[in-house]
């Protein structure tokens, strides 16, 4: 298998050779993938190659040196995992078509069969962000793999509240796995190899070209037992990883918003459309039958000794409030509202999120 390894790397990098034909090949050569890249140009033809596709192996075959090509991702620390491999993942592998080849960085474990794809807008706003953050440290406690894309936004938010909450967390990217983008999530990029895995079907060097985002979804959803959407609009890259997962069998839930955002739109459709409402956590995991990891999500919302801090707790929710109306809620002087925030926030008990704007750092739905 070690042998065939540069084979299916040179697929990999073939246009006009994906999973159908390549299937084709494979199956012509009875699973011998050193024999289907040796193939004739007549072969080809009579499986239904262009004239494009035969040009594009028989080039590359002449210039790449698959064995060099092999040596870089060994040096990068890259995994090659193909459809013949003992760990391609089992819910990606069940789904239409998956990815021939995998460039993975980090690692899959056997409890990342329980994962959810994390989803929404590269421009989320302040309750976007809160909910995500609220929910996937729930679902990340309670052992579920977040995957997501690894863009601004809700993805971002995402991979570091599971990484943040000790959670496995994958990002599925529109590029080579040796380059990141944005290339502001690189940290990120970093932290989720060391807790998680960095996956691409594309090989190494390919640049984040805006066609290769819209297939790269389907593999966020067919890595998932199911997809929430937090926000976006209804024509987002979110929809469509949504579009996958009904395609490929896999829940959908939604979070609600408010009508008057734009990026309310999708996850209201998709509630329209029959998808689950998600207030907390326990929705998604009764839905997925997760029971066991419901079991592991902890309580860290207790009662505080000090006064202040039990009075201010009142009123502050997963909704930002500003601290001049928190005072008046609590009548408190705002010396000491500011004073006690303070100690909560490095207590982790509150956040703030911009503005001098607080919320209850908590899960949804933990009480």
């Amino acid at each position: 298998m070690a042998d065939d390894l540069k084979y299916w790397v040179g697929f990999s990098r073939v246009h006009g050779i994906g999973p159908v034909r390549l299937r084709a090949l494979l199956d012509h050569f009875g699973g011998d993938v050193q024999a289907a890249w040796q193939v004739s140009p007549a072969t080809l033809r009579a499986l239904g190659c262009d004239q494009r596709t035969v040009e594009a192996l028989l080039g590359l075959r002449e210039r790449v040196n698959l064995d060099a090509e092999l040596q870089r991702a060994v040096d990068l620390g890259v995994q090659v995992i193909t459809w013949q491999s003992s760990d391609y993942p089992s819910l990606l592998k069940a789904i239409v078509n998956p990815p021939p080849v995998l460039y993975v960085r980090g690692s899959f474990l056997p409890q990342d069969a329980w994962a959810l794809g994390v989803v929404g807008t590269r421009q989320a706003s302040v309750y976007g962000r809160e909910a995500t953050r609220s929910l996937v440290t729930g679902l990340a406690r309670g052992g579920v793999t977040i995957v997501s894309g690894l863009a601004y936004g809700v993805d971002t938010v995402a991979h570091r509240a599971a990484l943040d909450a000790g959670g496995r967390t994958i990002a599925v990217l529109g590029s080579g796995v040796d380059v990141i983008y944005p290339a502001d999530n690189r940290g990120l990029a970093a932290d989720i190899v060391r807790q998680g895995a960095l996956v691409s079907e594309y090989p190494l060097g390919t640049k984040p070209e805006s066609r290769n985002f819209p297939p790269r979804n389907r593999i966020i959803s067919g890595l998932s037992l199911g997809v929430l959407v937090v926000e976006g609009s209804t024509r987002s890259g979110a929809m469509i990883t949504a579009a996958y997962a009904v395609e490929q069998g896999r829940e959908v839930f939604a979070v609600p918003g408010s009508i008057l955002s734009r990026n309310s739109g999708g996850p209201s459709l998709l509630i329209q459309q029959g998808a689950k409402l998600v207030t907390s956590v326990g929705d998604i995991l009764e839905e997925l039958n997760l029971s066991m990891a419901a079991e592991h999500l902890e309580v860290r919302q207790a009662i505080p000794d000090d006064p202040t801090e039990a009075r201010l707790l009142q009123f502050l929710s997963g909704e930002p409030i500003h601290v001049d109306e928190l005072g008046r809620a609590a009548g408190l002087p705002i010396h000491e509202v500011t004073s006690a925030l303070a100690l909560m926030e490095l207590k982790g008990a509150v956040r703030q999120v911009g503005g001098m704007n607080y919320v209850l750092a908590r899960e949804v739905g933990v009480v």
